[in-house]
């Protein structure tokens, strides 16, 4: 089954971009630009915004939000849509020739940290936007997630989460529990892998950043982080090894044969073909058969396109035995307005937050989650505005025919209890550099096909993880 585009923007990010920011460090930042000049308000009127929401529909809707702003400003945007596999070869070239952009809109927390090490963001331009919209109508956390040391180094726009999918019919057949828990997990997929029905699936592909996304997931949810609050790498602690050996126990026991990926996992979901499957919330438009190139194949789909979208489950948060909480999993992206940007960027990333946020998020509901909640006056504006868009691309729906309200606000307040590896703890580049080399998924898949045991798994990694920060210089 073909792969969403969001998704492979959502595993790209996490990994070649920043491989990108990284070869455009010491290149040096702010060249001209859409309105990077010394002389002239002509040319400060004249923005160039690079965004990696890539894909031609979504880019038309981008530059009609933005013409709007340029209209009543009086100013002119460029938009350059940046394909993935080439945002390396474009930022590099773009350094090299003192043209940088603007700003770089939905730019992942990667990317953005990465900015940060390189100096090529603007952070006293972040404040600035988001004092002026109002700290307080954002999620905190977001605002916490595109910090750093206590400075905003970004705008957090939207963003996408982590989820536990489950067949209700099937847990209600059974008298099983929503899987809230590593035990109701566990109880739950032994349970009803039965047949040809496994008990759950989630990635196991060792060099693929959907692995990486899925097992911290699972991982915060039992406290098990990257490092500590002195920075110190933590993979071969006692929850992390818990949570090596909950998940590669699950897998063997209960799952499929074979390494798994976004592709197999979702596609053995929507046959029917198992009891969960741990997916970002960009699963909601696919699930409902709203997207050609991924709809469900069950057997009861057939008659009804949405029999498996009403009877699945979600949950937002997961627990561990020595989690503290339940924990919440997710991208944040962000505005990165960049050094030497025309002072115009400040006024149409702040339009981009305001008048023009519900048709940001309209793009993709599934996967553009409001970090902002609302505005001082309605403090639960866009939250609720986000509820009631519509989802898909072959065919629309409102997110409300499809999924019970109580679904929706649970999703979308996921936004302000997101947990991430390293950023926290102002170890965002270390975290992105151990992401990018799958650190923690090679280690897994020793555990999986070797017979390793949880703590040379969580060892591996653990060493693995030191030497990245080695060659960080740290």
């Amino acid at each position: 089954m073909k792969e969403s585009p969001e998704l492979r923007r959502s595993r790209f990010l996490a990994g070649a971009a920043i491989t990108a920011m990284l070869v455009v460090a010491g290149c040096g930042g702010g060249g001209d630009g859409g309105g990077q000049s010394d002389t002239g308000s002509q040319e400060d009127n004249a923005l160039t915004i690079w965004t990696t929401e890539d894909i031609a529909d979504r880019v038309a809707a981008q530059q009609k939000i933005m013409d709007a702003w340029a209209q009543k400003s009086g100013a002119t945007v460029k938009l350059v849509a940046i394909a993935e596999d080439q945002l390396t070869t474009v930022l590099t070239s773009a350094a090299a020739a003192n043209d940088l952009p603007d700003a770089i809109a939905a730019l992942s927390l990667n990317g953005m940290n990465q900015l940060r090490t390189d100096d090529l963001v603007d952070p006293e331009a972040a404040k600035e936007i988001v004092d002026g919209l109002g700290r307080d109508t954002f999620f905190a956390r977001t605002l916490e997630l595109t910090s750093v040391d206590g400075e905003q180094i970004a705008v957090p726009s939207d963003g996408f989460s982590n989820l536990l999918f489950y067949r209700k019919d099937l847990f209600r057949a059974a008298g099983l529990p929503e899987p809230k828990t590593y035990a109701d997990i566990e109880k739950a997929a032994k349970e009803l892998n039965r047949g040809k029905t496994a008990g759950i699936v989630a990635a196991t592909a060792p060099s693929d950043s959907f692995t990486q996304q899925t097992f911290e997931y699972v991982a915060v949810a039992n406290g098990c982080q990257l490092v500590d609050d002195s920075g110190n790498i933590t993979l071969n602690s006692p929850q992390c090894q818990e949570t090596f050996n909950f998940y590669a126990n699950l897998i063997k026991e209960t799952s499929v044969a074979g390494n798994q990926d976004a592709d197999t996992t979702r596609a053995t979901y929507f046959a029917g073909d198992a009891a969960m499957v741990i997916w970002s919330s960009f699963l909601l438009d696919e699930l409902a058969g709203l997207r050609n190139d991924a709809t469900p194949t069950c057997t009861q789909c057939k008659k009804d396109p949405l029999w498996l979208a009403k009877n699945t489950g979600i949950l937002t948060e997961l627990q561990g035995p020595s989690g503290p909480k339940p924990a919440a999993w997710g991208e944040v992206v962000s505005w990165n307005v960049l050094t030497d940007a025309s002072p115009k960027t400040n006024e149409l990333v702040t339009y981009m937050m305001s008048d023009g946020y519900l048709d940001w998020l309209a793009i993709a509901p599934e996967g553009k989650m409001p970090a902002r909640s609302g505005t001082s006056a309605n403090p639960k504006e866009y939250s609720e505005g986000w509820i009631a868009l519509s989802a898909g691309v072959d065919k629309k729906e409102p997110l409300t025919k499809i999924y019970p309200i109580e679904v929706l606000n649970t999703i979308v307040g996921s936004s302000g209890n997101f947990e991430r590896w390293g950023i926290p703890q102002g170890q965002g580049e270390l975290a992105a550099a151990v992401a990018q080399q799958f650190v923690v998924p090679q280690a897994l898949a020793k555990m999986l096909n070797s017979g390793a045991s949880a703590a040379d798994a969580a060892n591996e990694a653990q060493k693995g993880a030191e030497q990245v920060k080695t060659d960080l210089g740290g």
